[in-house]
């Protein structure tokens, strides 16, 4: 397996753990002390629980330009994930950013490491793909 596929499958493993962390947010975990600067801890209201639902569906999105650039899936994408492929990096290092400066705890100790994980691994297909 080559290293942008590798990459190209971190990225899609660790998109869907956020994305399914989302849509259990939405579904009313009372997880909201790690996500959304832990404005809303516990269970999110009705207006965060749908922009949980579009943060999940964003990130499905991106999962899928990695792996169409990674070429290990959804070829049919393959012409434009060449550009968009900057999107999902862009997004990645954003997320990295605001999840550095919040001021929950807890959503720094858990969102910047996959932050991380994202960058580095949608960087790498950017680059080698």
């Amino acid at each position: 397996m080559s290293a942008v596929s590798v990459a190209g499958f971190v990225f899609a493993v660790v998109t869907v753990g956020a994305a399914a962390f989302q849509v259990a947010l939405a579904l009313g975990a009372p997880w909201g002390a790690y996500a959304m600067g832990g404005k809303y801890p516990g269970r999110f209201p009705a207006p965060m629980r749908v922009a949980a639902v579009v943060q999940a569906l964003i990130l499905g999105g991106l999962a899928g330009v990695v792996l169409a650039r990674a070429g290990l899936m959804l070829a049919t994408w393959a012409p434009t994930a060449s550009w968009l492929i900057w999107v999902a990096v862009a997004f990645s290092a954003v997320s990295l950013l605001l999840n550095s400066i919040t001021t929950s705890t807890g959503e720094r100790l858990v969102w910047v490491p996959i932050a991380i994980v994202m960058l580095a691994s949608s960087l790498a297909v950017a680059l080698l793909g």
